[in-house]
């Protein structure tokens, strides 16, 4: 791989990358995106049921997104030291076992910790699908084939798409609990697909302990920084900046620890020599924010302001995933610069017509919103990752391709910090304005950088 641009699509694919394969791969990738957005349409359930606002229930967002920050690049880094399949299929166990603790779910906090599980199990699947591809190019002595990564973001697009409507037909059916219930099954054909179909891992593999592929200090030092930022962010109508500083402390002693050990849990020097790479972690990070914003503040506003219920919210957003479906399909045909920067322009468009939103805005108005949303996000989600597998080292592409993850959860966080700010107890137009106004200066200023960013025109970069 030598420069950002998208695998075209192929007419056939090499021996070894069969639709089997793909379909293996894609499987597991989807339970994040599922478990991200199906949440969105069953906040308002949980809320009654526990007699919690919306400031409140986004625990259960940032919980899974707070485990899926620190899990993404601790499952890629096993996957690249202990073997993909393996880590792929510990992944799913734990999803199953989520699935069950949040069925049985008797508190919040019970919630909360089953979304914990099922963030650590979801963060298994794509960084350890991103390594299995490039092993597979390896044993073949080939590139990787056309239309593979593009079909590991469509799959995320489709589940993302499913999610909401799913989410609003089960708790239809049987409540919110079957919001959770629905990951044992989908945890089950996973694993079944990956045992079936996805190559065993080499022999090797199994010289490394768990316990020294990973870097535990590392590991527990940014935990402990993203926990303190995320309960500092959850109230910022009374910031309690002791926390902001623990979490900067415990950054500056991870920074320390991982300059100086000799496996670090995420490799600083490699992303301080690496400009391409950690510009792409960022760019996509600040992308995910203003994304996962829409995703959740525009389901709850649906709901609370305009009288929608779960089901009509989910149906709402059915649109704006299947149109990112479509739009990813043409841009993994594309190249990545103007790809990026139509993107970020399309983005813009959409924070910016949030502003026109009110509860008396009619049907046609909410449905070309949620089409907008959807084409900036098929543009965004497969030629940043496309980027990242361009320009990351090939033997830490598990890693690469977690700590990209990490960068979008940081991004959730961020929004469910800023939703909660924006809305308070209750989601309505006032608050609805508030959020689109800081997106919307946010999205400009990522066309500025999307624009200017001469590695993604000109520097070739290095798999």
């Amino acid at each position: 791989m030598t420069s950002t641009t998208l695998p075209r699509q192929g007419r056939t694919r090499p021996q070894g990358f069969g639709a089997r394969f793909v379909a293996a791969v894609s499987l597991g990738s989807t339970l994040n995106p599922i478990n991200s957005s199906i949440i969105a349409v069953a906040l308002v359930s949980v809320g009654h049921a526990f007699d919690v606002g919306a400031d409140t229930t986004t625990w259960l967002v940032s919980a899974l997104y707070l485990a899926t920050a620190v899990g993404q690049p601790t499952m890629g880094r096993l996957a690249d030291r202990l073997g993909p399949r393996r880590v792929y299929l510990l992944g799913t166990a734990l999803v199953g076992t989520g699935g069950l603790l949040g069925f049985a779910g008797w508190s919040l906090p019970a919630l909360v910790a089953a979304r914990v599980i099922i963030g650590l199990g979801t963060s298994a699947a794509y960084p350890a699908a991103m390594a299995m591809v490039r092993r597979q190019s390896q044993r073949l002595h080939q590139e990787t084939p056309p239309g593979v990564l593009g079909a590991l973001a469509i799959a995320g697009q489709v589940s993302m798409a499913v999610g909401p409507p799913l989410g609003g037909l089960l708790i239809a059916a049987g409540g919110w609990r079957l919001t959770f219930l629905i990951n044992v099954p989908l945890a089950l054909i996973g694993a079944v697909a990956a045992l079936a179909w996805l190559p065993k891992d080499d022999p090797r593999d199994t010289a490394t302990s768990p316990w020294r592929a990973l870097d535990p200090t590392g590991v527990l030092l940014f935990t402990g920084a993203l926990t303190a930022l995320l309960v500092f962010l959850m109230n910022l109508k009374d910031p309690r900046w002791w926390l902001l500083g623990m979490a900067l402390a415990l950054l500056a002693a991870m920074t320390t620890w991982e300059l100086r050990t000799t496996a670090p849990f995420i490799d600083l020097r490699m992303l301080a020599h690496n400009r391409a790479l950690t510009t792409t972690y960022l760019r996509y990070g600040v992308t995910m924010l203003v994304t996962y914003c829409f995703v959740y503040g525009w389901t709850l506003w649906l709901e609370q302001s305009t009288g929608r219920t779960a089901s009509g919210a989910g149906l709402l957003m059915l649109p704006s995933f299947l149109v990112a479906t479509a739009v990813s399909a043409y841009a993994a045909r594309r190249r990545v610069w103007p790809c990026l920067v139509a993107g970020t322009v399309t983005l813009t468009i959409g924070c910016g017509a949030l502003l026109l939103l009110d509860h008396s805005t009619p049907l046609w108005a909410l449905l070309a919103v949620s089409v907008v949303f959807g084409a900036q996000n098929g543009l965004n989600i497969v030629t940043n990752q496309a980027a990242m597998y361009a320009q990351a080292p090939a033997a830490a592409t598990g890693a690469a391709a977690g700590l990209l993850r990490t960068f979008m959860y940081l991004g959730a966080i961020a929004s469910a910090a800023l939703i909660g700010l924006a809305y308070g107890p209750r989601a309505t137009d006032a608050g609805l304005h508030h959020l689109a106004a800081v997106l919307t200066i946010v999205s400009a200023a990522l066309i500025v950088a999307t624009a200017l960013d001469r590695t993604l025109r000109t520097n070739p970069t290095k798999s």
